[in-house]
């Protein structure tokens, strides 16, 4: 996963095709056609719903691009994110970059199957 500061976001499309996504819209009411980028937004932590988009987006409507967490992101939800299918996330101001990719390293793998391994661990033939 693609961790972003706060400070070195930026809202412009560079050079993609970028769709802003409301955490109430629903992913198969858009279409997807020419998007390389979709973000995601959380208004809060507490506030879920972005995590049920991407993995619609992901699994169910097939969607290849980049997913971007923006908002209200924490370290402790990364792993989360990732799992659902989330590629990028914009880290609140107030949360340490070292920090984060520490905590996605801490996990190699995962025994259910989630967003972006649907296969669970037992079957994946790992010794």
């Amino acid at each position: 996963m693609k961790l972003i500061a706060a400070h070195a976001h930026s809202t412009a499309p560079e050079g993609q095709n970028v769709l802003e996504l409301a955490n109430d819209a629903d992913p198969r009411d858009v279409s997807l056609a020419g998007i390389d980028r979709i973000d995601l937004h959380f208004p809060k932590f507490t506030d879920g719903r972005a995590f049920s988009q991407a993995f619609l987006l992901r699994r169910r409507l097939g969607f290849a691009g980049e997913i971007r967490a923006t908002g209200d992101v924490l370290v402790d939800q990364l792993q989360q994110m990732a799992r659902s299918g989330f590629t990028a996330a914009v880290l609140r101001d107030d949360q340490d970059l070292a920090i984060a990719e520490r905590q996605l390293a801490r996990y190699a793998a995962f025994y259910q199957g989630d967003a972006v391994q649907p296969r669970p661990y037992f079957t994946r033939g790992a010794a």
